[in-house]
């Protein structure tokens, strides 16, 4: 990056900091430290859980995700917006009600310790090991741009991510994401605009969406449909975004202490209920729009030279092993091919040749053949490093292509999305190891009078949160090769959401059922789980990461109905 782009990058960052540290006076409490004093405004509130859910990951990988597989991860969302009701009216009410600080507290309220230890867990567990893959996002932009190893980047993001989340607590997290969003949605607009404006002349927007047609990347809705039926395997269609997605999207906002601590921060039910449902509104078109930079970004670059590998560190790295002859006999060939794809792509949209289509659509799957061979070269000369580039699409357009200022603003932008989105999961995974384990099995409860009391729970709070940070630097050495890393930390959540979800249901919607039923269900549940998830991933059967919250969810309420009929027929008789 040039000197400007530095500038920029450190001020921003440094004036949110210090904006979001401000704003984080709190009393020095679990209630000020966890849940901002349950003070926040229906906006904050929104602000908070997007920014929650809107990590660097989505910035980064999203529009990766659309260059190279098209819009129809959308459809991932289509569930939300029903989510969001079903929240308003079961969920929200009853955990104000009862006043919790995590939603696995209700739990041993409705059913016994057990449970919610279990339920508590299963949370720590999965959003532990995503906020490592959080963190690994950031940490990629660090890596290309200081040249760095990705092992130390991890430790540089990490660190200063665990120094943020210590010092300022929940409401340092909320005020801060207001002006993350802000500069984000200016950012992210901002590059949309270049990508159009550097363009050929006399080709424009409509003319851009016509190429990312031909070509297959505005397939916003499929139906998962085969000549052989619907197609389980399918990841994101109609179908799956919206039952699959309904069960994600209910049990992460409803049962996910990262959210449900978003919401338990407002002042009363009614400004949760307000803040969810702007969320259901905003979230569908906000992603939408991401993707839809992401499907631009490839009708970009069939005009303009586009790298073969879009990870400038590993290519270089790999023009110093015996392969660079090979490497660079590819590459050679993939420049080629793309001054015919270019042709092609001028003459289907300047001289309106309808009959170019199939040459561009051919053209584009000979350019993807190529960067397959060059992949798999790659691997032989670099066998430890990763080799999916999709992560990297958009952060190498904005470095090659920006002006110099922009580069370091939407630096600084995918870096404040992963601060706020992290800051909150250390926070959730803080506060639920505190209240759930720590001060349960004490046998300590929180009083707000007790000031002796309060400064030490408050002081052991920021500890939970400096080892949460340190586990999750640690999962982030592990996270290299994992592809899309938003696939990889949604088919992560989706090995625990659903079963989490099922308890949730049975303790809202069956109160017959007890609580050996339950806990017994939940197990055989994750198991099921499991099961489903190694048949798919070794190709026994196939079935899309979505559907793993549907069985999840319905074996635990399934099985824990069959175990509590079959206990009360044993003790009848």
């Amino acid at each position: 990056m040039s000197q400007p782009d530095w500038i920029v990058l450190c001020i921003t960052l440094t004036a949110i900091i210090a904006y979001g540290l401000y704003k984080s006076r709190t009393a020095k409490n679990l209630e000020g430290y966890f849940l901002s004093d349950r003070s926040m405004p229906w906006y904050l509130v929104l602000l908070s859980i997007m920014g929650t859910q809107a990590s660097a990951i989505t910035f980064l990988s999203a529009p990766g995700q659309a260059f190279t597989d098209g819009m129809r991860f959308v459809q991932y969302y289509f569930g939300l917006p029903i989510a969001m009701v079903i929240l308003c009216i079961t969920f929200v009410p009853l955990f104000h009600k009862v006043k919790v600080f995590t939603a696995y507290e209700f739990l041993e309220k409705r059913f016994d310790l057990k449970t919610r230890t279990l339920t508590s867990f299963l949370f720590l567990l999965s959003r532990g090991l995503s906020t490592g893959i959080s963190i690994y996002a950031p940490s990629i932009i660090l890596s290309s741009l200081l040249g760095w190893d990705i092992f130390w980047t991890n430790i540089v993001m990490g660190g200063l991510l665990i120094i943020y989340t210590v010092s300022g607590g929940a409401k340092a997290v909320a005020y801060t994401q207001q002006l993350q969003l802000l500069i984000i949605f200016i950012g992210m607009f901002v590059a949309g605009y270049c990508i159009v404006h550097y363009l050929p002349e006399g080709v424009g927007f409509t003319d851009a969406l016509k190429v990312s047609g031909a070509s297959g990347k505005l397939n916003v809705i499929t139906t998962g449909m085969t000549s052989k039926g619907f197609d389980w395997k399918d990841k994101y269609n109609i179908i799956s975004g919206v039952i699959g997605g309904f069960f994600l999207a209910l049990s992460y906002f409803g049962t996910d202490q990262s959210q449900v601590g978003r919401y338990l921060t407002a002042k009363d039910t009614k400004e949760s209920r307000i803040g969810l449902l702007m969320n259901g509104l905003v979230k569908v078109p906000m992603q939408f729009l991401i993707l839809l930079l992401g499907a631009m970004l490839f009708t970009f670059y069939q005009f303009n030279n586009a790298p073969v590998f879009f990870n400038k560190a590993v290519a270089t790295k790999a023009m110093a092993t015996p392969y660079k002859d090979s490497l660079a006999g590819i590459e050679k060939k993939f420049d080629q091919q793309q001054l015919l794809q270019q042709q092609l792509s001028k003459n289907y949209v300047i001289a309106h040749q309808e009959n170019y289509k199939d040459s561009l659509q051919a053209g584009t799957a000979k350019l993807s053949a190529i960067q397959k061979e060059y992949k798999s070269v790659l691997k032989k000369a670099l066998p430890s490093d990763d080799t999916n580039d999709t992560n990297y699409i958009f952060l190498r357009f904005v470095i090659d292509f920006l002006p110099k200022g922009l580069v370091g603003l939407l630096i600084a932008i995918i870096f404040l999305a992963a601060w706020g989105s992290i800051a909150a999961a250390l926070n959730s995974l803080a506060s639920c190891t505190m209240v759930d384990f720590h001060l349960r099995f004490r046998g300590m409860k929180y009083d707000s009078t007790n000031l002796e009391q309060c400064a030490d729970e408050y002081r052991v709070s920021k500890y939970y949160t400096l080892a949460w940070g340190i586990f999750a630097i640690i999962t982030a050495e592990f996270a290299t090769g994992m592809g899309s890393l938003i696939e990889a930390v949604n088919i992560l959540g989706s090995l625990f959401y659903g079963v989490i979800l099922g308890i949730f249901l049975v303790a809202f919607y069956f109160k017959k059922v007890g609580s050996h039923a339950v806990f017994i269900a939940a197990i055989l549940g994750e198991a099921i789980v499991i099961t489903f998830f190694l048949l798919d991933k070794y190709e026994i059967i196939g079935l899309g990461f979505l559907w793993l919250n549907v069985v999840g969810a319905v074996a635990v309420v399934g099985v824990s109905l069959v175990v509590q009929g079959v206990r009360k027929l044993i003790i009848n008789n």
